[in-house]
C-alpha cells in the first residue's frame, strides 16, 4: 500500500493541461533496457519515506534529540535544589603516639609544688597501677548523618529552575529547526534525482525522433534526394544525444548516492557485484513524480505572522529571557542565604562512645563580594541590551527572508509559465520544420536546430518545475502548512 500526499497548498489555481502535454511528450520515451530490468527486483521509495528515514538516521537530528534529553536531565537536576542536602560523614584515625598528653606540670607549671606532686603521683602510680600522665586521642571513630534544608538562597534556586526550563524549550526549538532543515534538504535531493530522470526521458524521446529522422534521411540519400552531409549532421545529433544520456545517467547515480547517504538507505553501486541483501542503485526507484503544480496566491500569509511563528524567532526571545534570569541569579549571590539542618551521629574520640544529635540554622551574608557582584550585574545589563538589539535586528532579517522567499516563489511561478510557453513554441516549430523539410522547403540543419531547442526548452521547463516545487514547499513549511493539513489526498 502506497500513500501519496500533495503538499502544494490550498485551493490554488492549476495549470494541468500544459503540463500534461509535456508529460505525454516525455512518456513516449523508451524505458530502461531489458538487461537492466532483469537485473533484480525493483525497490520503490517515496519522498515521504525518504524524509522519515532521514529523521531516523540523520546525525544532526539524532543529536538534537539527545540535546532534549540532556536538557530534561538538567531540569530535573535543578528541581533537586529544592530538597534537603543529606550527607553521611565518617572519620576514623589511629596515631602512633597519643595526640594529647597532660601531666602535673602541664596543669600547675614548672615549680616545686608540681615537682613534688609529680614524684608522689609517680610513686603511687607504680604501686596502684595508674599512669600519672593522662593521654588520649590515640585512636577514635566518628560517624554523622546531617541534613540541610535551604530556606532562602536569594532566589537562585527558583531562577535556576526557570533557566533550566528555558534550556529545555530551546532544545526543543533547535530540534524543530533540525527536523525542518533536514526534511528540506532531503526534498531538494529527491527532486534533483527526479529532475535528472525527467531529462533522461527527454533525451530518450529526442533519440527516438532523431532515429526516425536518420532512417528518413538515409532513405533520401539512397534515392538521391538528400546529400551525404545531411546524413552526417543527423549522426552528429545522435552522438550529441548519446553523450548527453551518458552524462545524465552518471548524474542520476551521483545524485542518488548523495540522497541515499543522507537518509541511510543502503545501496550497491556496482552492477557486476551481486548482493542480494543490498539493492543495486539503479533498481532503487523514486516513486514520486512531478504532478500538477499550483499557483502561490492563495498560500500567502503576512510576513510578520510567519516570522513570529518561526522557531528561530522564539530562540531569540529565549536568549533575552535567559540573560535576564542570569542577572537575577547574580543578584541573588549578594543576598543572605538561610538554611536549617539537623545532624545525628556516633562519636568515640576521647572517652567512651556515645550517640548525640543537634539542630542548627545557618545564615551567610556576603559582604566583601558586593562590589564584585555589582560589576557583574552591570555587565549583564549590557549583555541584555545587546541580546535585545540582536533580537530586533534578526527578527527584521527573518521577516526579510520570508518576504524574499515569497518574491522568489512568485518569480519562479512566472518563470514556469514562460518555460511552459517556450516548450509549446519549440514543439510547434519542430512540427512545422519537419513538414517543411519533408516538402523540401527547409534545410535539415534548421530541423536539427529546432529539435535541439525543444530539448533545451523541455530541460528548462523541468528545472523550473523543480525550482518552483522546492520553493513552494519551503514557503509552506515556514508558513506552518503541512502535507496532512493541506492536501487531504490519500491514495491507497
Amino acid at each position: 500500500m502506497k500513500t501519496k500526499v500533495n503538499t502544494h497548498g490550498r485551493a490554488c489555481a492549476r495549470h494541468s493541461a500544459t503540463y500534461a502535454a509535456l508529460l505525454i511528450f516525455l512518456a513516449a520515451a523508451p524505458g530502461l533496457s531489458a538487461a537492466a530490468q532483469d537485473r533484480g527486483p525493483k525497490t520503490e521509495i517515496s519522498l515521504r519515506e525518504c524524509q522519515e528515514m532521514a529523521l531516523e538516521n540523520n546525525p544532526y537530528v539524532l543529536n538534537s534529540s539527545l540535546d532534549i534529553l540532556a536538557a530534561q536531565a538538567r531540569k530535573r537536576e535543578a528541581v533537586a535544589e529544592y530538597f534537603p542536602k543529606v550527607s553521611v560523614n565518617a572519620f576514623v584515625f589511629h596515631a602512633f603516639d597519643p595526640l594529647l598528653e597532660i601531666g602535673v606540670r602541664d596543669i600547675f607549671g614548672t615549680n616545686d609544688f608540681s615537682n613534688n606532686l609529680e614524684s608522689i603521683l609517680a610513686g603511687l602510680g607504680g604501686e596502684m597501677g595508674f599512669d600519672p600522665v593522662y593521654s588520649t586521642l590515640k585512636h577514635g571513630v566518628s560517624a554523622t548523618v546531617s541534613a540541610i534544608q535551604p530556606v532562602f538562597a536569594g532566589g537562585r534556586i527558583v531562577n535556576g529552575n526557570k533557566l533550566a526550563a528555558l534550556g529545555l524549550e530551546a532544545a526543543r526549538l533547535k530540534h524543530e529547526i533540525s527536523l525542518r532543515t533536514t526534511s528540506e534538504d532531503v526534498e531538494k535531493g529527491y527532486w534533483q534525482v527526479v529532475s535528472l530522470e525527467e531529462k533522461m526521458r527527454t533525451l530518450e524521446q529526442m533519440q527516438s525522433l532523431v532515429d526516425t529522422l536518420y532512417r528518413d534521411v538515409h532513405a533520401a540519400v539512397s534515392a538521391g534526394l538528400a546529400t551525404e552531409n545531411d546524413l552526417l549532421q543527423v549522426k552528429l545529433q545522435k552522438n550529441r544525444i548519446r553523450s548527453g544520456k551518458i552524462q545524465a545517467k552518471n548524474g542520476i547515480r551521483l545524485a542518488k548516492m548523495n540522497l541515499f547517504n543522507s537518509i541511510g538507505q543502503p545501496y550497491n553501486p556496482y552492477s557486476t557485484i551481486r548482493n542480494d541483501s543490498i539493492p543495486y542503485i539503479d533498481d532503487i526507484i523514486l516513486s514520486d513524480r512531478l504532478e500538477e503544480l499550483e499557483a502561490p496566491e492563495s498560500c500567502y500569509r503576512p510576513e510578520e505572522e510567519i516570522a513570529a511563528g518561526q522557531a528561530e524567532t522564539q530562540l531569540l526571545d529565549l536568549s533575552v529571557r535567559s540573560k535576564k534570569i542570569e542577572k537575577k541569579m547574580t543578584v541573588g549571590e549578594a543576598m543572605p542565604q538561610i538554611g536549617v539542618g539537623a545532624a545525628y551521629g556516633y562519636g568515640n574520640l576521647i572517652d567512651k562512645g556515645q550517640m548525640n544529635g543537634a539542630v542548627f540554622a545557618t545564615v551567610q551574608i556576603p559582604i566583601s563580594d558586593w562590589g564584585k557582584t555589582a560589576r557583574r550585574i552591570q555587565r549583564y545589563d549590557y549583555q541584555i541590551e545587546m541580546a535585545e538589539n540582536e533580537r530586533d535586528y534578526l527578527n527584521a532579517q527573518i521577516i526579510l527572508q520570508v518576504r524574499k522567499l515569497w518574491m522568489d516563489l512568485t518569480a519562479s511561478w512566472d518563470q514556469l509559465q514562460v518555460a511552459k510557453e517556450s516548450v509549446e513554441t519549440a514543439r510547434a516549430s519542430v512540427r512545422q520544420l519537419e513538414a517543411y523539410y519533408k516538402a523540401g522547403m527547409s534545410p535539415l540543419s534548421d530541423l536539427l536546430q529546432a529539435q535541439t531547442q525543444l530539448q533545451q526548452c523541455s530541460d528548462e521547463y523541468i528545472d523550473q518545475c523543480i525550482s518552483y516545487r522546492t520553493t513552494l514547499q519551503e514557503y509552506l513549511g515556514k508558513a506552518g502548512f503541512t502535507a496532512a493539513k493541506e492536501s487531504g489526498e490519500t491514495a491507497q
